[in-house]
């Protein structure tokens, strides 16, 4: 994978905020969390939540679907598998016997 994708990736994880809203769009699991929903459970005001979930959704790590007026969130787990496979991929490949 692009060095560049995973360091976007990276860099929006990197946010405290941000950070906590991945959290809960993965233990939400394949159906999402509604966007309300995480509101609700983190307690952040409506325009800051968008910001971050556009940031997450920029760099590929969720994606949102809509059924009817509900806006869901949905872990892109392939990409967070890219993410991790990334910095575990050449573990110890230097490392002398």
């Amino acid at each position: 994978m692009n060095i560049e994708i995973i360091a976007k990736a990276l860099k929006e994880l990197g946010h405290p905020t941000r950070l906590k809203i991945y959290k809960s769009v993965v233990r939400a699991g394949h159906q999402g969390i509604a966007v309300g929903g995480l509101q609700e459970k983190l307690n952040i005001p409506n325009s800051t939540l968008s910001h971050h979930i556009s940031s997450l959704v920029s760099a590929g790590l969720i994606s949102q679907r809509r059924e009817s007026r509900t806006l869901y969130c949905i872990a892109e787990y392939e990409k967070l598998q890219s993410v991790i496979s990334f910095l575990q991929d050449e573990c110890c490949a230097d490392e002398k016997a």
